[in-house]
């Protein structure tokens, strides 16, 4: 067995656009470091200009991991996630490499840190009746019931995430306790017994992020962002799965069915990446621990994670 790694396990988590790519990969050939992705689209074959996944270059010069592991009709949720994370940390650790984890999915990171809430709230016939609720009203009505009794939750989770709006309410109605406070009661229980993990989140002034956003939109559409949607519902795969109604493949989706045209898809992408990226620094920002960073400083040092290890030192 190889000789352990000096380095912690470090995650690089952030908004879309803020340049975790570049950043993550710099600092994987500085510490001789692997990364796992945490991305929730990136788990998906076929899913990739609108993903943002790491081109073939990128994942030559640094092995990644968990991304390509699902079709896009494969469930796979943050407690999948979590097991298959541990594996690839271990066997990075065996190799004597260090573990990064890079992306901007908070939940799946908690998930491998913290563990998941002890919640179930499964009750089929309850999904069953939200799921027909959805179909009658529309996701707008779904979305305002959960505002109704989770607010926090109702404004972490956008309107389109259907699967998630409705696992929120299934979870209130069926244990009496809104999920963000059984998310609360999980971190109550587990402070002290996280796994040990450097945690930074990456920031910009918010028009030089939005700018961003909207240059990797218009580089996206530039790439051939509706022909791969076009291949993927070519290949037989339902507009309706869960990966296909994430951010960028529902507004293409609508674009192919005639519902919109090509200049007002690619407003609606860039708006709507906007306010995920606000809502993701919301979430961010609400989790205990995290080191902030602007990417430019620390790309713009010989060394990386000498600065790291000075702020967390210092904090």
């Amino acid at each position: 067995m190889a000789s352990p790694s000096p380095f912690p396990m470090i995650a690089i988590m952030g908004p879309t656009a803020v340049g975790k790519t570049e950043l993550t990969l710099r600092l994987a050939e500085e510490i001789h470091g692997e990364i796992i992705n945490v991305d929730s689209i990136q788990i998906y074959r076929m899913l990739n200009i609108g993903s943002a996944k790491p081109c073939p270059q990128e994942m030559q010069r640094i092995r990644h991991h968990l991304i390509d592991i699902r079709n896009p009709d494969e469930p796979f949720d943050a407690a999948d996630f979590a097991m298959a994370a541990r594996l690839a940390a271990r066997r990075i650790r065996q190799r004597g490499s260090t573990v990064i984890l890079s992306g901007g999915t908070g939940l799946y990171l908690n998930a491998l840190v913290q563990g998941l809430a002890p919640c179930s709230g499964a009750h089929p016939a309850l999904r069953l009746t939200l799921k027909n609720f959805l179909s009658a009203h529309g996701p707008e009505r779904l979305h305002a019931l959960l505002e109704q009794h989770d607010p926090e939750a109702a404004a972490r989770l956008h309107v389109n995430d259907t699967f998630r709006v409705v696992r929120a309410l299934e979870v209130v109605f069926s244990t009496g306790m809104s999920l963000s406070s059984w998310h609360d009661m999980h971190r109550e229980a587990v402070t002290g017994r996280s796994l040990p993990c450097i945690r930074m989140a990456l920031v910009r002034p918010r028009q030089e992020l939005y700018h961003r956003i909207d240059r990797r939109v218009e580089i996206m559409m530039e790439q051939g962002f509706v022909q791969e949607v076009e291949s993927i519902l070519a290949a037989g795969f339902s507009p309706l799965l869960k990966p296909l109604q994430s951010l960028g493949y529902r507004h293409i989706i609508r674009l192919l069915a005639g519902d919109a045209g090509m200049d007002e898809t690619a407003e609606a992408i860039k708006r709507d990446t906007r306010r995920y990226a606000k809502r993701q620094l919301t979430w961010f920002r609400g989790q205990p621990g995290i080191q902030w960073f602007n990417p430019e400083e620390l790309l713009e040092s010989k060394k990386i994670w000498p600065q790291i290890a000075a702020r967390c030192a210092a904090s």
